[in-house]
């Protein structure tokens, strides 16, 4: 477990095998949205072997566009290593601002795991193919 810390903001990494968790606290903003990026970034670019990366915003008290764009930017990255960002308790504010933004689908529609399996369950169901 890791803690960045500033005067207003807090991450705290969280890892197991499969998942990255950065639980983030306080002002994500201009001043502290280049932190949360490097923090997930650091850890996508070294060999784990993560499907999800979640980032927990119980705690966060206020998003600015900075802090949106570095949600953006981690969605890139997380997308590009073929990992799944889950934006978790989003608190109202957050998810005001990502639905006024048109980016809360964006940022939040299945993955590319879950689009793959219903795929292949549509070529088994169109070509017979699984059935006993």
């Amino acid at each position: 477990m890791t803690d960045l810390h500033s005067d207003e903001f807090v991450l705290t990494v969280l890892r197991d095998p499969l998942t990255l968790t950065v639980r983030v606290s306080g002002e994500l903003d201009y001043d502290t949205s280049d932190d949360l990026l490097r923090a997930v970034v650091a850890h996508l670019t070294e060999p784990c072997g993560f499907r999800d990366v979640r980032l927990d915003f119980r705690d966060l008290r206020y998003i600015d566009s900075t802090g949106l764009s570095a949600l953006l930017m981690i969605h890139r990255r997380t997308s590009a290593a073929g990992v799944l960002l889950h934006l978790d308790h989003r608190p109202d504010f957050l998810e005001r601002m990502l639905t006024m933004t048109n980016v809360l689908d964006h940022l939040t529609a299945p993955g590319h795991r879950e689009e793959a399996a219903e795929a292949a369950a549509q070529d088994d169901d169109a070509t017979g193919a699984g059935v006993p």
